[in-house]
């Protein structure tokens, strides 16, 4: 539970690179997500070229701060998967299950939402020259943190209904 309370939003980097071994352990995790009907529809750009994150950087008004980080993760859906309504879904849990193990490895990371932006979601594409049959679906900077934050409660006990 430690890096569910913990864990924020880091936009913020460190020049030094994530490990090798630490890249892997994010993607066993992000790989270990739930997916509707256990179809696991995820494929992850592991982006480290500098000029292909500045890029990335570019591809949403909100994305600047990628562009400091040592890697950026592209998860991917195959739009032909089982069942493709929840695809994005699914990889919400992915994405959802790096960022834990990011805190939880001394790392910070952000997620920056592509998909469902049409055009976001062909800039990334350019940019990665990706195939038609995946779909970006998120940018994930990552790196050892240059800022500490610290993350808010927000429990707010009136948005918990109770059905005894």
């Amino acid at each position: 539970m430690d890096a569910i309370f913990h864990r924020t939003s880091i936009r913020k980097y460190q020049e030094t690179p994530v490990e090798a071994e630490k890249i892997e352990t994010l993607l066993r995790a992000a790989m270990a997500a739930p997916s509707a009907c256990n179809q696991q529809p995820w494929e992850f750009y592991v982006v480290r070229n500098k000029e292909k994150i500045k890029e990335l950087s570019e591809a949403s008004p909100y994305a600047g701060c990628a562009k400091g980080a040592p890697v950026v993760f592209v998860p991917c859906y195959r739009k032909n998967c089982q069942v493709p309504m929840y695809a994005e879904i699914d990889l919400s849990a992915a994405v959802e299950n790096l960022l834990l193990e990011a805190d939880s490895l001394g790392l910070g990371a952000v997620w920056m939402g592509i998909a469902p932006q049409k055009d976001r979601m062909v800039d990334v594409r350019k940019v990665l020259d990706i195939p038609g049959e995946l779909e970006p679906f998120a940018l994930v900077p990552c790196g050892y943190p240059a800022q500490e934050r610290t993350q808010e409660d927000r429990y707010e006990v009136e948005r918990v209904h109770y059905v005894d």
